[in-house]
Formats: structure tokens, C-alpha cells, sequence
């Protein structure tokens, strides 16, 4: 069976890869080439195309399997799994292997491309040819990852000498089941962005007349951005929990390189309404769907090609020139289809008032691409400060924030006031009756965040959290009114009381309220990001019985002890957790040794404590090793307030996504006046 495994698993799985080139070949070339000429059996052929499209599928697929199989079987005759595997690696780690590397990664991008065009090129009959513009522009991406995969990171290739009898194991940092699933969520939203550019560049080579390459992209595009939300979430959560150091983001180049796609990718979401309702924006939106795919690509590009340290990057290799030669195309390619239909992009009407949704929207989106632009040119300055003035300059957190944090909180103040601006104009009266008592809400949370001790002019810091909070108020607040506001006229009409009227009106717009749960927990995560500057730490060498302090808290050092498992060697520590004179948890901080690859990693343990209602505190504890000189133990401890809410916060944005994609329940056969009809449709719809 070994021998069988050593030979057969990589030229089965090399085949593959060769043929789903081939396909992805075929379907761009012989699909281009058939809409180009539109003569006498250029529908045979398109067809034949899509077929091959299809066909690409299967390919790909059986090639992933293979490795998850030559990974379960420990067939370290394959370099990349002699690389990122051992025979002791628990199983849901052996499974992540496909991703875990430079080559399994590729594959795996390539993997998802292929699902997502199967299913695009099952639905073709909603609009044949805009269909096929789009299968062969996805075809062309496709054909791109494949080379790289046959030409130049080849995940079968077979490892020289003798088979070793054991695997190299995985990066210790990637031994943690959110790295099973982080990366996935990352590349389905990653690659999800492929497939709103193809039939945006598609319409766009075609003059396609109206909107109608929106609707057919419109739940695409929240599924990738909902895909590429968890994806990031799910990357700060496995820094704060893995890395030890107390935080959830660092403003890392990769961190960035997943941030700047969102950023865009939001954007487009709230554009594209006003192309949808008022025919405006046409030639943004273009723009940001492309700089979605585009930043997607030069992410990967970014975490491949060696330019930059990271602890989240693969290790330097000859492919990031590949990347940047695709980069370049792309970006040739699409600005020439431009340049030649963009007339065909003309706005259909003006701005009419600087008070109404369009300039919202408007704003909104400058400040995204704003906030895009310093992530980009703070990500890229190292490599211009090192061409210009031959000295690397790293910029740090500071830099950032120093811009990130006012634009987050305008972004906030439009989030809470545009979805109720009308379109084309608002009157006064309008924005009385609709942020009044919001408003007085937020100002009185302000007021008690003062009164309790928060002193915004002692210090920057508590500033902004004073006015995070102020504006995350307003955003929930806003939000609660309109459900309320729009049930309590159903609930007249209808007799139903206020919740189920409420319920009724979420069904009946389940987009536009969809986005204002979405925004409510936008609000919710600023609200766990606000006690930043609020962090503790204190760190101390203890051994049996010594205690520290931090803040309410007691940390005694109850004992330590060892464990051996076939993967790793592991030292605990046992610390009891007292407020006062009662215990209140026991905590159990570890460092682990992987045997396979003899790297330590640390692992911080993490509980929630509650000072008052709706305040939530992480007391967060590192065994960080021991003092060579002394041998004791050396253990840090943070006391970092609020950042459960962005977990929570999360979780509630996920749920507002899926409630946006979910079809309008029918309306009620009460008679329902016309001004709830023709209701303003909000940043969700």
C-alpha cells in the first residue's frame, strides 16, 4: 500500500493538476475567442467552453483529495507534506494541511475558485452571454493559479533521497482549531471577490444596458463579504489567543493585506444601491469591484513574494514575481475596457441636496477608500522609504490609528444618520423627528461614562473611546427606533402588538433590516475595540504561592506541572484567580514543545469577568517561560476590558448578513397606508 502511495498518489494528483490547466485553458481561450466572433456556431462552442469550465472542477477536486489523502497517510515522499505534516499531528490538522503551506494554499485558492465557478456556470440560463463573459474572465483567473501550480509551487513534488520515516510537523503557531477554520473563511472571501469583478468587467466589455449585472451579483457579493468578515474576525481572534502578546490586532502587513478588500469590498456594497435606485456611481462602482478583486490578489501577492516579515507570511520564493505580473495584466486589461466603454458608465442623475442618502452614501465611501489608501501606503512605506533613502522605515500602530481612529468615527456618525436620510433631499423636520431621542440616548451614555471616570481631556485615548461610545450608541439606538418607529405603525393598521409587528416588518424588507443589524453590530464590535486604552498588564517571575495584583484581581501560583502527548511536551501552570478574599476561577496557562519540529509555542488562557452590567473584562494569562538564571516561571498577566462585545459583535453582523440574503416574506392583506409602502430603503437594502 506504501508503495502504491509513494508513486501513485503524486502522478494521479500531478495529472490532474495538468488536465485542469488544460480545461481552464480551453474554456478561456476557445469561450474569448467565441464571444469575440459571435459567428455561425459560436453558441457550440461558448457551450464547450462552459462544459470545460465545469469540467475544471472535477480536476481540482480530485487533486485536493489527493493531498488530504497523501496527508493522512503520512506519504512523505511528498515534499509538501514531509514540510507541513508528522505521524503524530492530531487529525483535523492533517485536514488543514491542504492550506498550510505555500503550495497546499494555492491549491486550495484554486479549489474555491473552481467551486464557485461550477456554480456560476450551473446558472447560466439567468443571462447566457453575460454568463459566458463572466465564465471566461473567471477561466482566465483560473488559468493563471494553474500554471503557478503546475509551473511553479508544485504541491505532488517528490521529495529527493530517501523517504524519511517521519514529517518535519506543522508550524506550531497554525496548531489551533481556529487555524481549520481561518484561512477557508479567509479564501472564500478572498476568492468570492473574483466572481462580482467577472461580471462587472463582463458587462463592461459588453455594454450590458441597466442594473442587471447587480442583481445577479448582489447576494454573491454578501456572501464574500460575510465570508471574508468571519474570515478576519477569525484571524484577530487566533492572534489574540495564540500570540500571546495580549492583543487582537497589530496592524500586521498581513492583517492589513486582509483589511484593505474589506474595506473596498464595503464600500461597493453601499454604492451600488445608489446605482440600483438612482442610476448614479456607475463608473465607482466599476472601480471598486475591481480594486476588491484586485487588493484580494495583491494580498496573496503581498504574503508570498517575501517583501515583507510577518509572523502570519510564507517564506520567500520566486512566485511573487508571477503575482506581480498578473497584478500588472489585470490591472492593463481592465483599465483598457474601461478607457474604451466608459462612456457607456454615465450617472443617470446628479446630487441634488448634500442632506439625503446619495451624499451618505457618498461620504461613506470616500472614507473607506480613504482608510484603504493610509492601510496601503502604511503597509507598502517600508519598501518605498528602502528605494528612495536606501533605509528601511517600519511604520507601527501609531500611524494608523492616527488616521484609522477619526475616520472609524465618522464612519460611525454616517452609519447611524444615513440609512433614514431620504433620497434626493431630507427637511429638518425629518431629522428632528428621526434623531432626537437617539441622540439625547447617546449623550446621556457619554454622561454616565464621565460621571463613572473617563476624563477625555486627560488624555487622547479616552477621548476617542468617549466618542466611540457616544456614536456606537447612536448607531444602536437608531437602530432600535426604526424597528420600533416602523412597528408600532404596523401594529395600528394591523392589531398584531409591537413585537410580532415587528418581526413582520424585518420579513418584509429582510435587506434593508438585514443592514441595520449588521450596523448594530458594527456598533457592538466598536464598542469592544473602545477599552483599549483602558488594557492592564503586569508581569512577574512566581513561584509556589507567590501572588500579583492587577487591578481587582489576585493571581496566586497555585502549582505547575508536565504532560506528554505523541505531539508535543507541555508545561502548565495552575493559578488561582481571588477578588478579594473569594476565588473565583482557577486558570491554566501552557507552553507546549512540538516534538516533530522542536518549536515552543505558548498558549494563554483567557476568562471573562463581569465588573457591572453589560461591562465585560478579559483577564488574559501567559506562561511566557522561564528566567534561565533563576528557574522560575514568569508569568504576565492583561486585564483588557470590553473585547468579549467584539466577538459578540461579530456573531450579530453575521446574523444580519444571512438575514439580508433571506427572500421578503409576502405582505399582510391588512390595508397598510402608502407611506409604509414606500418607506425609504435603508443602507441595508
Amino acid at each position: 500500500m506504501s508503495q502504491i502511495s509513494s508513486v501513485a498518489l503524486p502522478q494521479i494528483g500531478s495529472f490532474a493538476l495538468l488536465l485542469a490547466l488544460g480545461l481552464a485553458a480551453y474554456s478561456f481561450l476557445v469561450g474569448g475567442v467565441a464571444l469575440a466572433v459571435q459567428g455561425p456556431g459560436s453558441d457550440r462552442l461558448t457551450e464547450t467552453a462552459r462544459r470545460a469550465g465545469i469540467a475544471v472542477f472535477g480536476a481540482i477536486f480530485l487533486a485536493s483529495t489527493i493531498l488530504v489523502i497523501a496527508a493522512f497517510t503520512d506519504d512523505f515522499s511528498i515534499a509538501y507534506i514531509f514540510h507541513h505534516s508528522n505521524k503524530d499531528l492530531p487529525g483535523p490538522y492533517k485536514f488543514a494541511v491542504l492550506w498550510s503551506g505555500q503550495e497546499g494554499s494555492l491549491l486550495f485558492w484554486s479549489m474555491v475558485l473552481a467551486t464557485y465557478g461550477f456554480v456560476l456556470r450551473l446558472r447560466y440560463k439567468t443571462d447566457p452571454r453575460l454568463f459566458a463573459y463572466a465564465s471566461v474572465v473567471i477561466a482566465g483567473v483560473q488559468v493563471f493559479f494553474l500554471l503557478l501550480l503546475n509551473l511553479a509551487a508544485h504541491p505532488f513534488a517528490i521529495l529527493e533521497g530517501q523517504v524519511p520515516p517521519d514529517g518535519s510537523g506543522l508550524n506550531p503557531l497554525l496548531q489551533y482549531p481556529e487555524m481549520v477554520m481561518h484561512p477557508p473563511m479567509l479564501y472564500l472571501g478572498y476568492v468570492g471577490f473574483t466572481v462580482p469583478f467577472a461580471f462587472a468587467l463582463g458587462a463592461l466589455i459588453m455594454r450590458y444596458p441597466g442594473e442587471k449585472w447587480i442583481h445577479i451579483t448582489r447576494r454573491w457579493t454578501m456572501v464574500t463579504w460575510g465570508f471574508l468578515t468571519v474570515g478576519v474576525f477569525l484571524g484577530a481572534h487566533w492572534a489574540y489567543s495564540v500570540l500571546g502578546w495580549g492583543g487582537y490586532w497589530g496592524w500586521d502587513p498581513v492583517e492589513n493585506a486582509s483589511l484593505m478588500p474589506w474595506l473596498v469590498g464595503t464600500a461597493f456594497l453601499h454604492s451600488v444601491m445608489m446605482q440600483e435606485k438612482r442610476g448614479m456611481l456607475k463608473t465607482w462602482n466599476m472601480w471598486l469591484v475591481f480594486l476588491s478583486f484586485w487588493l484580494a490578489i495583491w494580498g496573496t501577492f503581498l504574503t508570498r513574494s517575501g517583501m515583507i516579515s510577518s509572523v502570519h507570511a510564507f517564506a520567500q520564493s520566486s512566485i511573487g514575481s508571477w503575482f506581480a505580473w498578473f497584478l500588472g495584466i489585470t490591472f492593463a486589461a481592465f483599465l483598457f475596457f474601461y478607457v474604451e466603454n466608459h462612456k457607456h458608465l454615465r450617472s443617470e442623475h446628479k446630487l441634488e441636496s448634500i442632506i439625503s442618502r446619495e451624499s451618505s452614501f457618498l461620504f461613506n465611501n470616500l472614507l473607506f477608500v480613504v482608510a484603504c489608501f493610509v492601510v496601503f501606503w502604511g503597509t507598502w512605506f517600508p519598501k518605498i522609504s528602502e528605494l528612495f533613502s536606501g533605509a528601511k522605515v517600519t511604520v507601527g500602530p501609531p500611524f494608523y490609528n492616527s488616521v484609522a481612529v477619526p475616520v472609524a468615527l465618522l464612519l460611525l456618525l454616517l452609519t447611524a444618520v444615513g440609512p433614514l436620510l431620504a433620497w434626493r433631499r431630507t427637511s429638518v423636520e425629518s431629522l428632528k423627528r428621526n434623531f432626537l431621542w437617539p441622540s439625547i440616548a447617546a449623550l446621556a451614555v457619554g454622561a454616565v461614562m464621565m460621571i463613572f471616570g473617563v476624563r477625555p481631556w486627560k488624555d487622547s485615548g479616552y477621548f476617542y473611546s468617549l466618542m466611540a461610545a457616544i456614536l456606537s450608541a447612536l448607531v444602536i439606538f437608531t437602530v432600535i427606533s426604526e424597528f420600533v418607529r416602523g412597528g408600532r405603525v404596523i401594529s395600528r393598521h394591523t392589531g398584531f402588538s409591537l413585537l410580532p409587528s415587528m418581526m413582520h416588518l424585518w420579513h418584509r424588507n429582510t435587506r434593508r433590516y438585514g443592514g441595520y443589524i449588521v450596523h448594530f453590530g458594527v456598533a457592538v464590535v466598536i464598542i469592544g475595540i473602545l477599552g483599549t486604552p483602558f488594557n492592564r498588564d503586569v508581569e512577574k517571575e512566581m513561584g509556589f504561592g507567590d501572588k500579583m495584583t492587577l487591578g481587582p484581581f489576585t493571581l496566586v501560583c497555585q502549582s505547575y506541572t508536565q504532560d506528554d502527548t505523541p505531539n508535543s511536551a507541555n508545561e502548565w501552570a495552575i493559578i488561582n484567580v481571588l477578588r478579594g478574599n473569594e476565588q473565583i476561577t482557577t486558570m491554566y496557562p501552557e507552553r507546549r514543545l512540538y516534538k516533530a519540529s522542536s518549536q515552543p509555542q505558548t498558549l494563554p488562557r483567557i476568562f471573562e469577568v463581569y465588573p457591572y452590567p453589560l461591562l465585560v473584562n478579559d483577564l488574559y494569562v501567559v506562561y511566557e517561560g522561564r528566567n534561565e538564571e533563576t528557574g522560575r516561571p514568569i508569568i504576565k498577566a492583561h486585564l483588557n476590558p470590553m473585547v468579549p462585545w467584539i466577538w459578540r459583535g461579530l456573531i450579530i453582523m453575521i446574523f444580519g448578513t444571512i438575514t439580508a440574503l433571506v427572500p421578503n416574506a409576502a405582505p399582510l392583506t391588512a390595508r397598510v397606508p402608502a407611506t409604509v409602502q414606500t418607506a425609504p430603503v435603508g443602507a441595508g437594502d
